[in-house]
């Protein structure tokens, strides 16, 4: 999977996407048709419910942005990444890590979230 870094990297600039049109066509190309996206704070699953949760993100830390931390770790159809949300060039104030189940075409079928640190 020579081209796991750049999934991963566009995968970041949807959570960072802002313009809903933009975000939700990034999703419908980028995640198979009945995607599951899992971490601490909730489920979703399919295409508009990825998209909801992002907008709910983006509302609940306004201004900040989503950014790699660290290398991507990958094999067969599976990656692990660190990442950070912070103001742009600040300190992140959450850190979490992901792992991203890829279906045979590389579309993100399933993402498994963690959160590491959040704020107090």
């Amino acid at each position: 999977m020579s081209d796991v870094q750049q999934r991963i990297e566009r995968y970041l600039a949807i959570w960072n996407e802002t313009d809903p049109a933009a975000r939700r066509a990034a999703i419908g190309e980028m995640w198979t048709e009945r995607p599951l996206y899992v971490d601490p704070l909730g489920v979703a699953e399919g295409r508009d419910a990825i998209d909801g949760f992002i907008g709910a993100a983006q509302q609940q830390f306004p201004g900040m942005v989503f950014r790699p931390a660290g290398t991507v770790d990958a094999h067969h159809n599976i990656a692990r990444f660190t990442w950070e949300l912070g103001p742009e060039g600040g300190e992140a104030l959450v850190v979490g890590f992901d792992v991203a189940v890829f279906a045979d075409d590389g579309r993100f079928d399933r993402v498994h979230g963690f959160l590491d640190k959040v704020p107090g």
